[in-house]
């Protein structure tokens, strides 16, 4: 009912600030356990930690599918994940640095990290599932979308923290010790959080189909055979190819999301200096509100039309074109220049994001025992691969566009032009990546949508077996009457049919 959803999306933006904090606090981090590093090698090695949680993401994808879709249900396997995400944050919160404990520092810090990203592998996609199979077909899109929005909301509140963190303490002390207190602050969403858990219910859908294959396996006597939930998942071809296409897509959205609402705080004041840290997480804070009131609106109007992919193939080609344009009007300037850039990049991937969740479930719905597993298994790997490298990747390409430009001055060449193509580097990533996720979604995958509109192959084939099992009907009605025919032509000679007398 609306009390499990209502849990369920205070538990994302909770599972979302834990794990966005650390992102926004990058320099910080680097500075506390990276300080023999220069500035810049101290935010690479920051990012490489961060990294570090994508790396376990599709491990507890896998953990938290099989406890999720075999064991125990989608509540009890987000139980344990919230668990596995809020400890580490408050101890992140506590670890001495560099000078305390030396070497020793980095690397718990890299644990810790590690056992977030485990957690982080089984949450998200668990609650995805869990929300989208309480839903009508008709709202599936607009509860996915609340779905996400609730997930962004923890980098909402997390902009929120670090802002005020940096507003109210200097630099040196953010620097020293107040990057800290945004990670203590999960003490005080722990008891919200155990009250979030115990007030959830568990989704019919998989209790009703868990039971339902129980039954089966004991009409089979095979109980002891049944196989982990990722073995099912890769043995067949066609599931295979569905996971395949599925990160293909996540590939544009996840790098996007990442690059928009981490590294480009990160850009704007670090990297670039055009604004001190405090400003450049209001305008970060500002439009990820805006982002999730366009969320909104993109997964309901994703119900309205007759293919889930339709709003999705809207928003792609505006993703590939609206984030090279960003970092062009970041060459403005302007403030206005640095907040309608990053609005245009938001609005367009939120068409994307729309139906997203609710896509992610359906193409998995098919075997409920298996949906928790290809929802996690698929988006983690995603996230991981294009995601958790983005801010690297990014930070890679700025550095590279600084030599291209460093080089051009060089030559006497320092037209406006060539300056602004190097810095639109990082875009144009993630434009290659808009395409890849194009492809897929109109190529590689295939979902419960596809039998009534789009997909022509799969149509054809749908009334290729309708064809083939009337002409088989037909046949055999064919059949049944020449045999009628037959009987009665050997038997129009014969006397009239007398039935045997009981004497």
């Amino acid at each position: 009912g609306r009390k499990t959803y209502n849990n369920l999306y205070l538990r994302l933006r909770l599972y979302r600030y834990d794990f966005a904090v650390y992102g926004l606090l990058a320099p910080e981090i680097g500075h506390t356990f990276f300080p023999k590093s220069s500035k810049e090698l101290q935010l690479v090695n920051s990012f490489g930690v961060y990294l570090a949680a994508f790396v376990m993401r599709p491990i507890g994808a896998i953990l938290f599918g099989e406890i999720g879709d075999r064991l125990v249900g989608r509540k009890h396997a987000l139980v344990v994940s919230i668990l596995l995400i809020t400890v580490p944050s408050v101890l992140m919160g506590l670890l001495p640095g560099y000078s305390t404990w030396g070497y020793l520092s980095p690397i718990l810090l890299v644990l810790l990290r590690m056992m977030q990203g485990l957690s982080v592998g089984g949450q998200l996609a668990g609650s995805y599932v869990l929300s989208i199979e309480q839903s009508s077909n008709r709202t599936r899109g607009f509860r996915g979308s609340v779905c996400d929005a609730s997930s962004v909301g923890g980098f909402l509140l997390a902009s929120l923290v670090t802002s005020c963190v940096r507003v109210a303490l200097t630099s040196e002390q953010v620097d020293d010790w107040g990057w800290r207190l945004p990670f203590l602050f999960s003490l005080l969403l722990a008891p919200l959080l155990y009250h979030v858990v115990s007030h959830t219910e568990e989704s019919k859908f998989w209790a009703e189909r868990s039971e339902q294959k129980q039954t089966e396996e004991q009409i089979r006597e095979s109980e002891g055979d049944s196989r982990p939930a990722i073995l099912d998942l890769m043995a067949s071809p066609f599931r295979r190819r569905q996971l395949a296409g599925m990160v293909g897509i996540l590939s544009a959205t996840t790098s996007t999301f990442y690059i928009l609402f981490l590294w480009t705080p990160v850009y704007l004041s670090e990297l670039r200096g055009v604004m001190s840290q405090a400003h450049a997480d209001s305008m970060n804070f500002t439009v990820v509100a805006i982002y999730i009131v366009f969320l909104l609106l993109s997964g309901r109007l994703s119900d309205t039309f007759p293919h889930r992919m339709d709003l999705m193939r809207i928003g792609l080609p505006g993703v590939i074109a609206a984030c090279p344009t960003m970092f062009g009007m970041f060459e403005t300037g302007s403030w206005w220049g640095y907040f309608v850039g990053q609005v245009q990049l938001g609005a367009c991937l939120s068409m994307v994001n729309g139906g997203l969740a609710a896509f992610e479930v359906e193409m998995w719905m098919a075997d409920p025992t298996l949906s928790f597993t290809g929802v996690a298994v698929g988006h983690n790997l995603a996230a991981t691969l294009f995601g958790g490298t983005m801010p690297l990747v990014a930070t890679f390409l700025y550095y590279k566009s600084n030599e291209f430009i460093n080089e051009e001055e060089e030559e006497g060449d320092e037209d406006f032009i060539h300056s602004l193509l190097p810095r639109m580097l990082p875009g144009f990533y993630i434009s290659v990546l808009g395409l890849l996720s194009l492809i897929c979604v109109s190529c590689v995958v295939k979902h419960p949508h596809d039998v009534r509109t789009g997909a022509p192959q799969l149509r054809a084939a749908v009334e290729a077996e309708n064809r083939k099992f009337k002409a088989a009907l037909k046949a055999k009605k064919k059949k049944r009457q020449n045999l009628d025919d037959q009987i009665n032509i050997e038997g129009a000679g014969d006397a009239e049919y007398l039935p045997p007398q009981i004497t």
